[in-house]
């Protein structure tokens, strides 16, 4: 968590114009090593209990830096103080940015505590440390990699894309236009150029990363190194549905609509292949015996004719390994919401007139799984709608100093007639207030944040949550909102900690949902769309 917290307060600064030149370049040295020292000292980090009082001193010093730096910043823009981004302004707000960071670090552990944490960890952050320099210093070449398309790797996978899908539309298309110089295909109404991004090489990173996570956060369940022929199937079935999507983009332009190809199929039909796959080789390694280790039921006559003791425990461990039956309840009515945004958006142009589906496959979800979500408490106390309103504010805080700027989605709300604009904002609102805290809350603090803990998560009480399940859970919430990351880690590290006082689910969803009502709100006032 302390570190989480870290990670988010050195984002904060680094988004900072003129402290950015110091920590935008350490990025890939932060990031990197804060994944590899959780991902080989997670159970090292859940048995390190450490009472440590908070230093208030410390971390009202640190607002002082913080403070001081943000002021700066916002003089700066709206005096347009170019001075500001001048060397000797640099340096000095850089020192400020480090004192501040310091100044947390003591403020969340005591010298000692580090230093004990630091012997308790080894050899772990040490490794991190390692990865991080390595990061920092494959920054560059990586960089020049990605930028120069000639490479020859993605030069390869360019020609093997680019000659794929020159094959599936000479099947179906009479006026096909080729043109491999520039990697050119398509009809003479919609052509499309197949650049090395296009290639495939984003899909085939994030499904190595999905698979390399997820055989090491089960490799006790696995066989290896059968295990491994996984990775390579996922990267051919990520590569050929990348194919897929390029001739399909190209036959929805070709049928009349470019905005629809462009903007909805274009982004969304790649993420919709990431998940398929990962949903593929998640199915693959939880149910293919000849990937997963036996069981109590698979074992040899002879391992069966042990002692009744250990048969016993055996089973025990058994169940103590299994799924909890409540995990769906708890996923599915985010993952409707997931399912139904990428339809919406990918049959969408500029304005996703689909978004109602969104609410509509949530309620659903959730009333499926009415009788498990019966069992959790729905009551709230006050805090829970000031914590809402105080993230309200977080969020419109740098709109406030602006006057709202013209959205591609208050455009297209201009565009339509008065009942079609109501019923879409009517349902877009309902599901920012009801389903969607609902289906976040469930999934990101009742079920992820206790699933760090223990594979049986209904078990672990929301009071007890751990430091490190709620930093872990508030990242992946804040990754999960895009551009708005920032503000959403910070959202979801509040959700999680008046759901932990009182212990109560509803706490986390009333201030969610107020949150949301007060931004609809606000959106609405002031025709600021670009929130929404």
């Amino acid at each position: 968590m302390i570190a989480a917290v870290l990670a988010v307060d050195c984002a904060v600064l680094a988004s900072i114009p003129h402290a950015a030149p110091l920590l935008g370049p350490l990025a890939p040295f932060g990031i990197v090593s804060f994944a590899v020292f959780v991902g080989l000292g997670y159970r090292k980090l859940q048995a390190y209990q450490a009472e440590i009082p908070f230093q208030s001193s410390f971390f009202c010093a640190h607002l002082a830096c913080v403070g001081s730096v943000s002021l700066a910043n916002l003089w700066a823009q709206v005096r347009n103080a170019s001075w500001l981004e001048g060397r000797p302004a640099q340096l000095v707000s850089g020192a400020i940015v480090v004192l501040g960071v310091v100044l947390l670090a003591l403020a969340c552990m005591p010298v000692k505590a580090w230093l004990r944490a630091a012997s308790e960890t080894s050899p772990a952050w040490q490794y991190a440390v390692a990865a991080g320099v390595a990061a920092w210093c494959l920054r560059s070449p990586f960089q020049a990699l990605w930028i120069h398309s000639s490479s020859a790797d993605i030069y390869v996978l360019q020609v093997i894309a680019f000659r794929a899908v020159q094959a599936i539309l000479g099947l179906i298309l009479p006026d096909l236009v080729v043109d491999a110089g520039p990697f050119v295909i398509g009809t003479p109404r919609f052509m499309v150029s197949i650049g090395a991004p296009c290639s495939g090489i984003e899909g085939l990173g994030l499904v190595l990363v999905f698979t390399t996570v997820w055989l090491w956060f089960f490799r006790k369940e696995m066989r290896y190194p059968r295990a491994f022929l996984l990775v390579p199937c996922a990267l051919l079935s990520v590569f050929l549905l990348n194919i897929v999507r390029i001739a399909v983009l190209i036959l929805i332009g070709n049928a009349g609509a470019p905005d629809v190809a462009f903007i909805g199929f274009h982004s969304q039909a790649g993420w919709i292949a990431f998940t398929l796959v990962a949903l593929g080789f998640s199915m693959a390694a939880q149910r293919l015996k000849w990937i997963r280790k036996e069981s109590e039921s698979g074992l040899s006559e002879a391992a069966k004719a042990r002692t009744a003791g250990t048969a016993i425990g055996g089973e025990a461990r058994e169940a103590a390994a299994a799924e909890s039956p409540a995990t769906a309840a708890y996923l599915v009515p985010f993952l409707a919401i997931l399912g139904a945004s990428f339809l919406a958006k990918s049959a969408s142009g500029s304005f996703e007139w689909l978004y109602p589906l969104r609410f509509f496959a949530a309620l659903i979800a959730l009333w499926v799984s009415r009788h498990e979500l019966r069992k959790l408490n729905w009551h709230f106390g006050w805090a829970a709608p000031l914590t809402g309103a105080g993230i309200f504010l977080i969020w419109v805080a740098p709109n406030m100093l602006h006057h709202p700027v013209a959205s591609p989605l208050g455009v297209a709300l201009a565009s339509l007639s008065p009942a079609a604009r109501t019923v879409w904002i009517v349902l877009r609102a309902a599901a920012a207030v009801i389903t969607v805290p609902i289906a976040e809350e469930l999934a990101f603090r009742g079920y992820l944040a206790r699933r760090i803990m223990a594979r049986d998560f209904t078990e672990i009480p929301f009071a007890r949550l751990s430091l490190l399940a709620i930093g872990l859970s508030s990242a992946a919430f804040g990754v999960m909102h895009g551009q708005h990351w920032l503000v959403g880690i910070v959202a979801g590290l509040c959700f999680a900690a008046v759901l932990r006082h009182r212990g109560r689910i509803g706490d986390a969803v009333i201030a969610h949902a107020v949150a949301n009502l007060l931004l609809a709100a606000w959106v609405l006032a002031r025709g600021d769309f670009g929130l929404w």
